[in-house]
């Protein structure tokens, strides 16, 4: 029995040794405002911080912008590794959408501009740097209409679309008047012909794709109307296009209209839009349109602006025949009339179609010979899945008026509502108490992060990114016009969410942790981690995905990593080689609950300031 005492003595003494060191954390807390207050003038502070103290938080760890990076003050007991810069050609680095790799691919189809990741043995073991002269973005709404030079220094498309009002370069910024080539009188007034057909002012409409988004000024434009826009374009010869929609504070990522499947679920969108976005529509028997009509909500919208729509007046401006413009729109009407799309509407060179609201109400539905079906069972399963030329079912219904897949909410009353798809049980091991209950949950880890970092909901953070979103309960529990959320829901993940995060009112993604996200360095100001090393455990590196963390955060970004304690050591010894500083607080429960919350902050640093590079 001797082992069992000595066991039962030693989990004593540690007891003892946590009290000890929590009491000692309070007491210098407290005695250090007392201080700063100056002699006894402060005791009334002192009292409130120590009502209000939550003992497990260091107070040193600086959520601040400053453009200069604070030096850490952290003493660890083991050796760190010390990841190098990488050198500065890597400034704009992409890892799955590499200029150099893609030119190896097939052109068919666009598929050299998919994700092509490096294999495991071309990885960068290094940090992404920041362009000489980064500041931190302009706060929203400001960040909409101007840019700082520094951070995208890339002046080609103010001369290739400078008819068509993209943006303009003066002195130190970019300016971004709102046009488009569609619009190039503001993408505000071209947003108003739109809801003059599409119920966009009553929250009917929250989410929406914009395929071919340019500079994404009809996403930044559709944010005052509540509108949260998921705009895509390819790294092309338009250089950096998505990474001024981020800066500018805009949902945008890296992606094409190719060969694989688009990266989000089934019934995800309320409106889809193409202005000009020079996609094949009418092609490959028509393969584009029935993959928008897989991520469209029953009873959602799609808008066409430019080629073809109105050929007769403008064949010549475009410089193609009659013939060739009339025999492409008759291609498009010609499968939209296939898909059971209600053309509402065509005024000068924009044209709206509605998605049917169920299969009930399609005669084409069961004629195989006009219309093939997709033969996979899960609409959702998406990832470097090959694109067909078919149609995906919509869920069965009893009714010729009822929407498949359930009614939705209008928003914002739709961001709390039970979703349908768990409402109908459609997502395996989801109930409505279930979601209720990870609803209030989160409601009250946002609550405890508040404490610890104060600018959480301040503006201070536009782009947020949840790396493992399940319901997107964090996301809903943050919602602001201040800011915005990639849910991100993991290949991975036991259970495909994503679909009940589209009918919250919320936008995402699917992504595989393992390999590189469609977007620049630089793009997130907070990454929130609940659970990822976890789940990710012994699939690939921690340092694989701590790195790829560190290429989109940035810098003096910050990141909320949750998870359990003995995880978050392994995280913080890494990370603080990465040049973050870090602390690591209780749950907000107590201590003695095994899941903790790792804060950080990423240093400010440039190339070129006396770094040591990689030789990468």
């Amino acid at each position: 029995m001797a082992p069992k005492a000595n066991s039962t003595e030693n989990r004593r003494r540690s007891s003892i040794s946590i009290f000890i060191v929590i009491c000692m954390c309070c007491f210098f807390y407290v005695l250090g405002a007392w201080q700063k207050s100056g002699f006894g003038k402060g005791d009334s502070i002192a009292v409130e911080i120590t009502k209000r103290t939550d003992c497990s938080v260091l107070p040193n760890l600086n959520f601040e912008t400053h453009h200069s990076g604070p030096k850490s003050t952290q003493v660890l007991s083991n050796p760190v590794k010390k990841f190098k810069p990488c050198h500065y050609r890597y400034t704009d680095y992409t890892p799955c959408q590499d200029q150099n790799r893609a030119m190896k691919f097939p052109r068919e189809n666009m598929n050299y501009r998919e994700r092509h990741c490096a294999p495991q043995n071309e990885k960068l073991y290094c940090l992404i740097p920041a362009p000489k002269g980064y500041v931190a973005p302009f706060p929203w709404p400001k960040s909409r209409d101007y840019v700082p030079y520094a951070n995208v220094p890339y002046k080609s498309l103010t001369v290739e679309k400078a008819v068509q009002n993209w943006v303009q370069y003066e002195g130190n910024v970019f300016r971004f008047p709102g046009g488009g080539t569609q619009f190039p009188q503001g993408a505000d007034k071209y947003i108003e012909q739109l809801a003059s057909v599409i119920p966009i002012a009553n929250g009917t409409v929250r989410t929406a794709l914009d395929t071919g988004c340019g500079v994404a000024s009809w996403g930044a434009y559709l944010l005052k109307r509540n509108v949260l826009a998921m705009s895509f374009a390819p790294r092309d010869s338009h250089e950096a296009q998505v990474q001024f929609a981020l800066e500018r504070g805009v949902p945008a990522v890296i992606g094409v209209l190719g060969t694989i499947k688009l990266p989000y679920p089934a019934r995800a969108f309320d409106m889809a839009h193409c202005s000009r976005c020079l996609i094949p529509w009418g092609a490959n028997n028509g393969m584009y349109m029935m993959e928008v009509d897989r991520v469209l909500r029953p009873g959602g919208y799609w808008i066409l602006s430019g080629p073809p729509i109105n050929w007769r007046t403008n064949y010549q401006a475009w410089q193609r025949t009659k013939e060739d413009l009339e025999a492409e729109q008759q291609k498009i009407e010609d499968v939209a009339s296939l898909l059971c799309w209600d053309k509402v509407s065509e005024k000068g060179e924009i044209a709206i179609w509605r998605k049917r609201v169920n299969d009930m109400s399609c005669p084409n539905i069961n004629d195989e010979d006009k219309l093939s079906k997709c033969l996979s069972t899960d609409p959702d399963a998406v990832w470097y899945e090959k694109m067909e030329a078919c149609l995906t079912p919509l869920p069965q219904v009893n009714d010729p008026d009822e929407v498949s897949g359930g009614e939705i909410k209008t928003f914002p009353a739709r961001l709390n509502s039970v979703p349908p798809r768990v409402s109908t049980n459609s997502i395996p091991g989801y109930t409505t108490e279930s979601f209720q209950k990870d609803n209030n949950l989160w409601k009250k880890h946002v609550r405890a992060y508040k404490r610890v970092n104060k600018y959480l909901d301040s503006g201070r953070y536009r782009n947020i990114m949840d790396m493992n979103a399940g319901l997107g309960s964090f996301a809903a529990a943050i919602e602001s016009p201040k800011l915005w959320v990639m849910n991100v829901v993991p290949t991975i993940a036991d259970m495909g969410t994503l679909g009940a995060i589209y009918e919250r009112g919320l936008i995402g993604i699917y992504h595989d942790w393992c390999e590189g996200f469609s977007t620049y360095p630089r793009t997130y100001d907070l990454i929130h981690a609940n659970g990822i090393f976890t789940l990710y455990k012994n699939k690939c590196k921690m340092e694989d995905i701590l790195l790829e963390m560190d290429r989109i955060l940035r810098p003096e970004g910050a990141v909320i990593v949750r998870d359990h304690v003995d995880v978050l050591i392994k995280v913080k010894s890494i990370a603080s080689g990465m040049r973050w500083n870090t602390r690591m607080v209780d749950h907000e429960d107590g201590p003695l609950v095994p899941e903790k919350v790792l804060f950080a902050v990423k240093q400010y640093w440039v190339a070129g300031e006396n770094n040591k590079t990689a030789t990468a």
